[in-house]
C-alpha cells in the first residue's frame, strides 16, 4: 500500500512539473507574439 501511494505521489509530482514548464513556454510564446504584433503596428519587423 505504501509503495502504491509513493508511486502515485512521484507520478503526480512529475506531471505537475511538466505542466508548469508547458504553461511557462506557452506564456513566453504569447509574449513573443504580442511583441511581434506591437512591432508590426509601429512599422517594425517581427
Amino acid at each position: 500500500m505504501v509503495r502504491k501511494v509513493t508511486s502515485l505521489l512521484v507520478i503526480a509530482g512529475a506531471l505537475a512539473i511538466a505542466a508548469c514548464n508547458t504553461v511557462r513556454g506557452a506564456g513566453e510564446d504569447l509574449g513573443s507574439a504580442a511583441n511581434c504584433t506591437e512591432n508590426a503596428i509601429n512599422g517594425g519587423r517581427c
